[in-house]
């Protein structure tokens, strides 16, 4: 008999042993279907399922999955015990999935010891077929009727210096250009089990059921080449509607889709006048199902919003407010009914993209009067727009003048460099505290002027502005990385860094929030990886292929900038053809391989990608390539802009020879035989050409012997291997020769980075930008700039808000703390940390497909340790200081060594 005491010791060693067992098994979540949580509208038949996994267990993988998809009458596919470790991209293989339909879907996995553990469910539904749709895109005015001129032209500045653009807009019917509200309301009498709205308000809507909002991002949908592709959003909505009377509310702006305002413009492009597309479907639980639609029984008046454009700004006049306007039961008499005005070109596609919205937010770090005026200082360069709280009459008004730089002489805001004029108005109606924001235009910007108003103050003559914030938007999609060190510079360099990628990460990866807000390309790729390592771009990169294979055209060009909503002046045909700007197109693809192992986009856009090479073997003549902007904005003692330290011919043919060469190995990979004979043998003649036209045997040297040409020469592979080392010192030389400083510009800066690193030669990256001087990033945060900067030196002008200079950050994540794919995507990972320089620690972490890596490591004197987690189901290879290798599982692991060793 045992007695009562051991009784509860058994019992306690009993549930001791139940929970060890239970924590120590392995835990499914983070499922996604093609790469999206939970999506609404997945644009493809057979989908991609995947999963993450955590386990206490150190070592932990799994061995086999089973997958099981249900629709409402059961079970559809179940996949069975598959013994695979994979968890990433598990293709569906059941019955075709319809529209319209949601599918739940679970996996259950077996660990390393065969121990099983079932996900949480999961959902998806597949996008609908608007073909044979009964719903119209509608507005206030047919685009036959709007004068509006359709297309797109290159109108620099402000438009009314420009008398041709000037009698182009007076011509304009006013309502093409407006802001409008829509409104439809309609009656539910059953209880309803399901709604999905799937819409599309060009340029941007913001929509409202029963006056609730129905989702926070903003600029919706994202920019495309409206010609070619038009995207529409979809949200599940029935929590927001409600027995009998319902209403949808939609305003529209003009975004990209109608962009001839008259104030600032970098260009003028217009598809037609704002114009709404949508489509509801509820579902009741009696299985029957209602459709509302956008067709001509909806009603419109014009929007409070009297004034908006992408470029110009936005003018807002509560005095027209109606409210209720967006609720069920409002007097819409006075209201005209829409038109419908025919469909854009563009193919109707599911916005996969995560979508833009207010991120964070900051206030006045000071606060000067000059005159009449206010300026503040809101601290942080930034994409976005003010908020303000007001208090005043009806009538009066407040203007917001924004920008990221002051007037040396007076103090004021400053637009010369990024786009003028650009400003906000807001025209109270008297009624108590007033809040506002603009909805349809954005600008980069640090200071706010604010003109015709009191700040605090209380005043019969002007409102008193109470609150004012700036608003930081950007794309929601998940950041990944995180970087620090015990170096400074580093440190807010990284942080500089990504405020510039976020200020410009929206609809597309801009050049900069201001002046321009244009898709240039080439930042896509040579800061690649560093977006990569930060942010989920598993939806991006797919987006920018799509604007990409918009506009290539027949013979395979790729222009510098997609979506192309301007062709410059003809006469500068280096802004508009540029190799190592459309050679994204080519590496885009390899990069999104490389990162998430997925080789989709090589599949999908293989002929768009051997189609660019095509096109620059039309322009090449034996093998040499002499057309595009080279390595753009290169530091010297001349003014920053076009390529001076070297040839642009070096720059082009090396491109041409890197993109015949990633087409050879796409063809190889597809087992197209033919072509990746073909296109190896291209890129053999244009390598031996190379050499013949610009490597110097006697000094060793590449085209001028600048820093880019010999770095370029060494990551492209150019190199003979018996030259290589020569070409290398030459580079260190030429580095020497400028105090251990570049030369480098936009697109020589990665090549230039990642030929030392990649041969050892850490130490001198290290010298390169441990310092406050120009060029480099200590200068800029010495100067004061809280996002990079266009040039490296800022006080020489142009744009403070650029992320193109930004390629060290791939340095910071793949070298110093030595976080790198083994191959193609995560699932095998390289960490082989460099400790460099006076640095005594890192830490960084990446978050892939699979989980968090995470990297710690630490020095003193000559002893090295690292703390390093690797994701469950893949593994490591650790790569110590002192070249020691060791294989891991997942977990954590500690290493220690001595440097020397």
């Amino acid at each position: 008999m045992y007695t009562n005491s051991i009784k509860r010791s058994l019992t306690l060693l009993f549930i001791l042993l139940q929970f060890a067992l239970h924590s120590f098994s392995v835990e499914v979540y983070d499922l996604t279907c093609e790469m999206m949580r939970t999506p609404l509208a997945v644009n493809v038949q057979s989908p991609r399922f995947g999963w993450k996994l955590i386990s206490a267990n150190q070592g932990d993988y799994q061995t086999a999955y089973q997958i099981i998809v249900r629709s409402e009458s059961g079970e559809i596919w179940n996949s069975g015990k598959v013994k695979s470790g994979r968890s990433q991209m598990v293709i569906y293989r059941g019955k075709t999935l319809k529209s319209d339909q949601t599918y739940t879907w679970n996996v259950k996995i077996w660990d390393s010891k065969g121990n099983a553990s079932e996900s949480k469910t999961s959902f998806f539904e597949i996008a609908p077929n608007f073909s044979a749709s009964r719903s119209k895109w509608i507005g206030a005015i047919p685009r036959e009727q709007s004068n509006l001129p359709i297309g797109r032209r290159d109108f620099h500045g402000p438009p009314f210096k420009n008398k041709e653009y000037k009698q182009i807009y007076d011509k304009v019917d006013t309502l093409a250009l407006r802001s409008i509200m829509l409104r439809k309301e309609f009656r539910i009498e059953k209880q309803i089990k399901r709604a999905i709205i799937h819409i599309s308000g060009l340029g941007h809507y913001n929509l409202s059921i029963n006056g609730q909002e129905v989702s926070k991002d903003i600029f919706t949908p994202v920019w495309s080449d409206y010609d070619k592709t038009v995207y529409y959003n979809t949200y599940q909505v029935d929590s927001l509607l409600q027995n009998g009377l319902n209403s949808i509310g939609v305003v529209l702006g003009n975004g990209f889709y109608n962009a001839m305002g008259n104030r600032y413009r970098k260009l003028w492009v217009t598809f037609g006048p704002p114009t709404l597309f949508t489509e509801m479907q509820i579902d009741y639980t009696d299985g029957t199902s209602d459709i509302i639609n956008s067709d001509t029984t909806w009603k419109y008046d014009i929007s409070p919003t009297v004034y908006n454009d992408i470029y110009g700004g936005e003018d807002y006049d509560a005095r027209c407010e109606q409210a209720g306007w967006n609720l069920p039961g409002f007097d819409s008499s006075k209201w005209k009914q829409v038109v419908e005005q025919g469909a854009p070109k563009g193919i109707l596609r599911p916005q996969e993209l995560t979508g833009v919205r207010i991120r964070e937010h900051f206030s006045a770090q000071k606060v000067s009067k000059i005159d009449s005026s206010y300026v503040l200082d809101m601290g942080q360069n930034l994409a976005g727009f003010p908020a303000i709280k007001v208090i005043g009459k009806k009538g009066q008004s407040v203007k917001l003048t924004v920008g990221e730089q002051l007037n040396e002489q007076t103090g004021k805001v400053s637009q010369k460099q990024s786009g003028s004029p650009h400003f906000y108005t807001y025209t109270l109606k008297g009624e108590g505290i007033e809040e506002w924001h603009p909805q349809f235009s954005f600008y980069g910007f640090r200071y706010i002027q604010i003109d015709g108003a009191e700040i605090l103050n209380m005043s019969d003559d002007k409102p008193s502005v109470i609150g004012i914030q700036s608003d930081f938007i950007y794309n929601s999609t998940d950041e990944v990385g995180s970087f620090e060190c015990s170096n400074e510079i580093f440190n807010k360099a990284h942080i500089l860094i990504k405020n510039a990628v976020k200020s410009n990460m929206q609809s597309v990866f801009m050049d900069c929030p201001h002046r321009e807000k244009l898709g240039w390309l080439e930042e896509t790729h040579l800061m690649g990886p560093c977006l990569l390592y930060n942010w989920d771009l598993t939806q991006f990169y797919p987006k920018i292929m799509r604007d990409i294979a918009d506009r290539q055209n027949e013979n395979g060009f790729v222009p510098t900038i997609v979506p192309e909503y301007v062709v410059f002046d003809e006469s500068l045909d280096v802004f508009h053809d540029s190799p190592e700007w459309g050679i994204a197109s080519i590496m885009i693809p390899w990069l999104h391989y490389k990162f998430y192992g997925d080789d989709t986009l090589i599949r999908e856009y293989y002929n768009t990608m051997k189609g660019y090479v095509n096109h620059m073997t039309s322009r090449a003549t034996d093998h040499i390539v002499s057309h595009g902007l080279g390595d753009w904005y290169d530091y010297g003692e001349h003014r920053a802009g076009f390529s001076k330290n070297s040839p642009v011919e070096v720059s082009a043919t090396a491109h041409y020879y890197y993109a015949a060469h990633l087409v050879a190995e796409a063809a190889k990979m597809l087992n197209k035989s033919q072509d990746e004979k073909s296109y190896s043998k291209l890129a053999d003649d244009i390598k031996s050409a190379f050499n013949e036209r610009f490597f110097h045997p006697d000094s060793r040297q590449y085209g001028s012997g600048s820093q880019f040409c010999n770095a370029i020469a060494i990551y492209m592979n150019l190199v003979d291997p018996k030259y290589k080392q020569d070409v290398l010192n030459n580079l260190k030389s030429d580095i020497a020769k400028y105090g251990n400083r570049l030369t480098t510009g936009d697109v020589g800066n990665r090549y230039l980075f990642q030929a030392l690193a990649l041969n050892g030669e850490n130490e001198l990256m290290y010298l390169m930008h441990n310092h406050e001087d120009a060029p480099g990033y200590g200068f800029q945060l010495k100067f004061g700039a809280t996002t990079l900067t266009e040039q490296w030196d800022p006080r020489k002008g142009a744009s403070w808000n650029h992320f193109m200079m930004g390629q060290i950050d791939e340095w910071f994540f793949g070298t110093l703390a030595g976080i790198k794919p083994a191959a193609f995507g995560f699932k095998d990972v390289i960490i082989e940390p460099t400790p460099v320089g006076d640095l005594t620690w890192v830490k960084a972490h990446h978050r892939n497909l699979y989980g968090d890596i995470k990297v710690d490591w630490t020095r003193e004197n000559n002893k090295f340790i690292l703390k390093a987690e690797i994701p469950v189901n893949t593994g490591a290879t650790i790569i110590l200081p002192n070249k020691k290798i060791h294989k891991v599982g997942s977990g954590n692991h500690t290493f220690e060594c001595n440097i020397d060793d």
